[in-house]
Parts: structure tokens; C-alpha cells; sequence
């Protein structure tokens, strides 16, 4: 049985993308407002308050942890191309999920929220030179940062948690 944690698998980072897998980083991001919004499409309040897994975050917290997170990563990549190798401020995940807005709101505003920061987002990322992708921020906890790393970290987290959702509705036969 696939590990429920990583339904894509984890993480990887190709060490020197190409312009063309940018690109295509690129249009994971720009797809995955629809790809989120189709996976919860037609789920009642009680099935988004389901956990994808035995200790794992509920659907609803899942969708706001989606929108909390590239938020962060929007605003980390501003910050790259405006300043100088900047210390960004991590934010304790599992906390922000905890919160009343994650727990108990309906995931329709954190939709909207995803489908218009990553108009947004994908606009900026288009806008950038291939050079700009060098740039850089200071993790706390992760080091050193490139834009190439933060924007397949980001375009494979979106897949990640939408498959959460969707993995959980074949398993549950929603």
C-alpha cells in the first residue's frame, strides 16, 4: 500500500532545471487552483472534515494549510527579487492548522484566496528573467534557498496535498 503521507512521492529537486522544466513548474502552479477546487467539488461539511489519514490534517485543514502556505512563498519570493539573500520567517504549520479558521471555516474562501494569489503568482514567476531563479533567501531552518528550489518545492506541494484529497475520496469511494 502507498505511503498515505506521499502520494506522489517525496520531494525532489532536479538539480539544474532547464527553462523548459521551469516552465512546466510553472504551469503546476497556474493549475492547481482548478486541480484543488475540482478535488473537493461536491464534498459536504462532513467529509471535508475528514482526516486524509489516521493523525493527518482533515480535508478542510488541508485546503486552508495550501492557502496559508504559498502565501508565505509568494510573499519569500518577493522578498528575493527585491532584497538581498533576506531571512524569511518560517511559520509553524501545524499551529496555523490548529486555529479556528482552519479547523472549522468552509475551504470556499481559501479557494478563492489560491485561485487569485496564483494568478498573481504565475504572472510575477513569467515575468522573471532564468537568471532571477538564482536568486536567494535565508531559511531558518532550511539554509539557503534558491527561487529554482522554492518553485519546485511549491509546484510539487500543491500536487502533494491535492492528492491527498483526491486519494482520500477513491479510498472512501466519495
Amino acid at each position: 500500500m502507498p505511503d498515505e503521507r506521499y502520494p506522489i512521492g517525496k520531494f525532489q529537486f532536479p538539480e539544474h532545471p532547464t527553462p523548459q522544466q521551469r516552465d512546466e513548474l510553472i504551469r503546476h502552479i497556474e493549475s492547481l487552483p482548478s486541480l484543488l477546487r475540482d478535488a473537493v467539488r461536491g464534498l459536504s461539511p462532513e467529509q471535508t472534515a475528514q482526516a486524509y489519514r489516521d493523525g493527518g490534517w482533515t480535508v478542510r485543514q488541508v485546503v486552508h494549510h495550501v492557502a496559508d502556505s504559498h502565501m508565505n512563498a509568494y510573499v519569500r519570493f518577493k522578498l528575493a527579487m527585491t532584497e538581498d539573500t533576506p531571512t524569511i520567517k518560517p511559520y509553524d504549520e501545524g499551529a496555523w492548522a490548529q486555529l479556528a479558521d482552519a479547523v472549522s471555516e468552509d475551504v470556499e474562501g481559501s479557494l478563492v484566496l489560491i485561485e487569485s494569489l496564483h494568478r498573481r503568482w504565475s504572472v510575477f514567476l513569467r515575468s522573471l528573467p532564468q537568471e532571477a531563479f538564482q536568486r536567494n533567501f535565508q531559511h531558518p531552518e532550511r539554509g539557503l534557498m534558491t527561487l529554482d528550489t522554492t518553485l519546485a518545492l511549491y509546484a510539487w506541494h500543491g500536487r502533494h496535498h491535492t492528492a491527498h484529497i483526491t486519494e482520500l475520496r477513491k479510498r472512501k469511494q466519495w
